[in-house]
């Protein structure tokens, strides 16, 4: 890492890394902050735990695939792409998580580390229900008429693409992330 980078982008880089690649409980501060290239104490003065620090990294990874979905919004001109947009997305997040070895979604697999009750499961979770609501959102501009049909379209959707993501994340690569967004056309064909 860049010596120019602030400490605290650093540290959330080497997180973000080591988090990903080996899991949370697995990576200590000492392996972060050598990653990183800083002291320990410059981890302390930018996070007040490791707790605050895999929130920090949840965040980012957050923010990080809210500006993937933007990115690949701007060229949906329809509610049905809009809704695969939101699959294209998963696929670029899942080609961008190739250099530390692809294991699925980070959000999730850092989610199943924390225990219940821990403000970082209800970002994810938070995410997670961002995107089922973008899916009920585009199915009710295609038929606003089409009542629970949308609800339970919007869900089954949202189960098709996190189910594709985790068995791509157990597979080691994006084939089943593709499958889930021809399904997911074909549903939308049909709504």
């Amino acid at each position: 890492m860049t010596d120019r980078m602030p400490a605290r982008e650093r540290l959330l880089k080497a997180a973000a890394e080591l988090f990903y690649s080996e899991g949370v409980g697995a990576t200590g501060i000492d392996a972060i902050t050598a990653r990183a290239g800083v002291a320990k104490m410059s981890l302390y003065n930018n996070f007040s735990s490791k707790a605050d620090l895999v929130n920090a990294y949840i965040q980012e990874r957050r923010t990080e695939w809210q500006e993937i979905y933007r990115e690949r919004l701007k060229s949906a001109a329809t509610p049905q792409e809009r809704v695969l947009a939101i699959f294209d997305s998963y696929l670029d997040y899942a080609g961008a998580a190739y250099e530390w070895g692809f294991r699925g979604c980070g959000l999730l697999n850092a989610a199943a580390e924390l225990p219940v009750g821990d403000p970082g499961r209800a970002s994810v979770a938070s995410q997670k229900e961002e995107v089922e609501r973008l899916f009920r959102a585009y199915l009710g501009e295609m038929r606003p008429d089409a009542g629970t049909e949308i609800d339970e379209t919007a869900e089954h959707l949202s189960f098709l693409l996190e189910g594709a993501m985790s068995r791509a994340g157990l597979d080691g690569h994006d084939g089943r992330l593709k499958t889930a967004r021809r399904i997911a056309a074909s549903v939308i064909e049909r709504f």
